[in-house]
């Protein structure tokens, strides 16, 4: 069996640029975001898409044509400053979006979340490497977290595949020799307690 590539499949499908889409489905689908009407189901996941994939794919392909990132992938901690204010910048606009929306205003609580963790990200860069991966995943357990603390949907089952992922995540980071635990865990916590504090105080 081929764990590299199990691990980078694994790496590819639960990349931080997907996983707010995925948690976009999962409130449109399993909370009380579900009786939107279909029309307003399609202009938040498009509008989830397009600043948390599109935006940020076509910046990395602009920062890689001007040589300001070497690889896709920015392993190089101090490439990483631009990537990750485009995101941060992403995903405040996607917010101010959202709140078009009155009644979305746990999802644009998310997105803000999402936006202190690419802050977080890039400030600890300047300094180490942290698993981008594993921030993200770290958000994601963390909001599924205070959705069933406040009773928003049933959350759990959501919840339990969730802190499998994040786990066959950090084994996959580990395996390909991206971070080391340090790096994996800071990551991780990093995330769920930002997103906690951002999505009750923010």
């Amino acid at each position: 069996m081929n764990y590299k590539k199990i691990a980078t499949g694994i790496s590819w499908v639960l990349h931080p640029f997907l996983l707010p889409v995925y948690l976009m489905a999962v409130l449109l689908t399993m909370t009380a975001f579900s009786h939107y009407p279909p029309n307003v189901k399609f202009y938040l996941l498009w509008v989830v898409a397009l600043y948390a994939i599109v935006i940020p794919l076509l910046s990395l392909g602009v920062l890689r044509s001007l040589g300001r990132i070497s690889d896709y992938r920015i392993d190089d901690r101090r490439e990483r400053f631009l990537p990750l204010l485009v995101g941060a910048v992403c995903y405040v606009l996607c917010a101010i979006t959202i709140a078009k929306i009155p009644s979305a205003i746990f999802l644009r609580k998310f997105m803000v979340a999402a936006a202190c963790c690419e802050v977080l990200c890039l400030v600890v860069s300047f300094y180490w490497k942290i698993s981008l991966h594993l921030t993200g995943m770290g958000a994601v357990v963390a909001l599924l977290v205070v959705m069933n603390v406040v009773g928003v949907g049933n959350m759990l089952v959501p919840l339990m595949v969730a802190i499998l992922c994040a786990g066959a995540l950090a084994s996959a980071r580990l395996y390909l020799g991206c971070h080391n635990g340090w790096q994996v865990l800071a990551g991780f916590c990093g995330g769920f307690a930002v997103s906690v504090l951002a999505v009750l105080f923010l």
